[in-house]
């Protein structure tokens, strides 16, 4: 087997190489040893690729190549056994097509104006004057938004508890505390203090509460909600058997957990970039203005050029920098490559979008790109591809759109500070390091306006 060129370093100083600086590592990678590179793990070989030629055929051939659940196991944090990510073969397919029901065009249409009205309602306490970090308030609504509309959950008592675990497991994930003791104690438990003993105790209080949910609804039987937890509910596996209650909660973390985190972080993102461009942020507005007043949600997702921004900035620091795993299951050939079985295989998705030769500048956000051109699943591919394409990222964009438009709409934002926002890497997830800091203006005044324009209502 001639594996892909691959560097001399040992395993354990890569791994430190990329803790420390991840973009500046893949750009030195890629640079020095091209689009497709190997590193060993061990005796396994672990080859990234950012050629889109190249993920192509890792993504289409499921014979020779599969995503196995087990390879996912790590990445699902806090997630139980039962997760969409964990599951392979005709259960896997059955479940994705179950979550994918969900946000079908009319019920994405009915929850488009909630999206608006939480926005509206969390960003209207901020005081106008004073600072904030984006990033926090960003997440919140998006948390509420998967909680309320995943779960169905109105808020009360178990809203706020369910979203406080999910806040403390998204925070205890990315502090860089956690990662050194995790370095130290792998994954022992030992107690609340350590690393995998918090995970476990935040993993017990949720499921509990997340049960007692589950048990409610199916002693209700209300067959009117359309919240995905019902869905779930009453939904049937492959061999018409009603899902167990496992199966329910465990299918219902991973959207909960990407629309909080991966929804959030590309959402600060983006405010960063259109507030950072001021040609950006005049074009924009320049667009939603022309809805007029009181904008359908469903008008402004047809935006060309707010699709545009989202677009990029999901391009530029992609929220997930690479694809789930897969393993060579028989001899197959890759690039040229022969590849034997048990070597694994990652899109780098990072490396992809730096592309010259597909985006020329690659490091400037330039959201005219997207309006110049249709790029392929394997060229922009900020939520995966394949099998393991994530579920929710139509849903996530619909989010984004809606999210950014209201905020634009109604209130005048400025970045607090000139200097460039740098990335910080946590996990999966491609964060602001600094979470965006800025400072609410006056309410927008609409030409023909004596009052600031509404999107959605409270």
């Amino acid at each position: 087997m001639k594996l892909p060129p691959q560097p001399k370093t040992p395993f354990w100083l890569l791994n430190l190489q990329f803790e420390a600086d991840p973009f500046s590592y893949m750009d030195g990678i890629s640079k020095r040893y091209g689009d497709i590179v190997t590193v060993m793990s061990g005796s396994t070989p672990i080859v990234y690729v950012s050629n889109p030629l190249g993920l192509k055929e890792i993504f289409t051939n499921t014979k020779e190549i599969t995503a196995r659940g087990e390879l996912n196991r790590d990445f699902a944090f806090m997630t139980g056994d039962r997760g969409v990510l964990q599951l392979d073969g005709l259960i896997h397919k059955n479940r994705r097509k179950l979550l994918m029901q969900s946000f079908h065009g009319t019920r994405m249409q009915a929850c488009g104006q909630r999206i608006c009205e939480l926005t509206k309602k969390i960003m209207s306490q901020q005081v106008i004057g004073k600072s904030f970090v984006a990033y926090p308030i960003i997440e919140d609504i998006t948390l509420r938004i998967g909680i309320e509309i995943v779960m169905g959950l109105a808020e009360g008592e178990r809203y706020d508890k369910i979203k406080h675990l999910f806040v403390s497991a998204l925070r205890h994930g990315q502090s860089p505390i956690v990662k050194i003791l995790k370095t130290i104690l792998g994954q022992r438990d030992l107690g609340r203090w350590s690393p995998q003993g918090y995970r476990l105790h935040l993993q017990r209080e949720l499921f509990q509460l997340l049960q007692a949910e589950i048990t409610e609804r199916r002693q209700k039987e209300d067959l009117s909600r359309t919240d995905m937890l019902s869905d779930l509910i009453f939904a049937c596996d492959e061999t018409g058997e009603l899902l167990s209650d496992e199966e329910v909660r465990d299918l219902l973390l991973s959207p909960i957990f990407a629309a909080g985190d991966a929804s959030g972080t590309a959402i600060a993102w983006s405010l960063y970039w259109i507030h950072h461009l001021p040609t950006v942020r005049s074009r924009l507005l320049a667009e939603l203005d022309s809805l007029g007043q009181n904008p359908d949600p469903m008008s402004i997702v047809t935006l060309p050029y707010l699709s545009a921004v989202c677009h990029e900035a999901l391009r530029i620091y992609p929220t997930q920098l690479f694809a789930f795993p897969r393993v060579v299951e028989s001899t197959v050939e890759v690039m040229g490559y022969e590849l034997h079985p048990g070597t694994i295989l990652i899109g780098n998705i990072y490396s992809t979008h730096q592309r010259e030769d597909v985006y020329p500048k690659p490091q400037e956000f330039q959201p005219e790109r997207f309006l110049e051109k249709q790029f392929s699943p394997y060229e922009f591919l900020p939520f995966g591809g394949g099998s393991r394409v994530c579920i929710g990222g139509t849903f996530a964009l619909f989010e984004m759109k809606l999210i950014l438009a209201t905020i634009l709409f109604n209130y005048q934002l400025e970045l607090v500070s000139d200097r460039p926002e740098r990335p910080k890497f946590g996990g999966l997830i491609c964060y602001p390091a600094s979470g965006v800091k800025m400072v609410m203006g006056d309410h927008r005044q609409h030409q023909g306006q004596s009052q600031p324009s509404v999107v959605g209502s409270i």
